[in-house]
């Protein structure tokens, strides 16, 4: 399975928040700095993972992102289908009700 950049950002934004956020919330800038991703980019995709219930926004000077739930009970799957959609090894099998199998 192909993993675009959308998923990769997005599983490697979510591992630094869970590894961050005991210190409190964890700014976009932060984890775009120490995974030298591109913090535009990353807020694109963080208010999808906070619609599918997989963080919590903090407004304000402090604010920033926490996970919504326990990060064990948040999987790579979770993640990647809310930011790339239903996971399938091939294309023709997520598109072909018919297909039996």
């Amino acid at each position: 399975m192909k993993v675009s950049t959308k998923g990769r950002y997005g599983l490697l934004a979510m591992i630094d928040i869970a590894a961050h956020q005991a210190q409190g919330s964890v700014s976009l800038r932060s984890v775009a700095e120490r995974n030298n991703l591109s913090e535009n980019y990353l807020e694109q995709l963080l208010p999808a993972l906070r619609k599918a219930g997989l963080v919590k926004s903090i407004r304000g000077a402090q604010g920033g992102y926490v996970l919504a739930k326990p990060s064990d009970s948040i999987t790579m799957g979770d993640i990647l289908r809310t930011l790339e959609g239903p996971l399938s090894p091939v294309d023709c099998l997520a598109s072909d009700p018919e297909r039996p199998g």
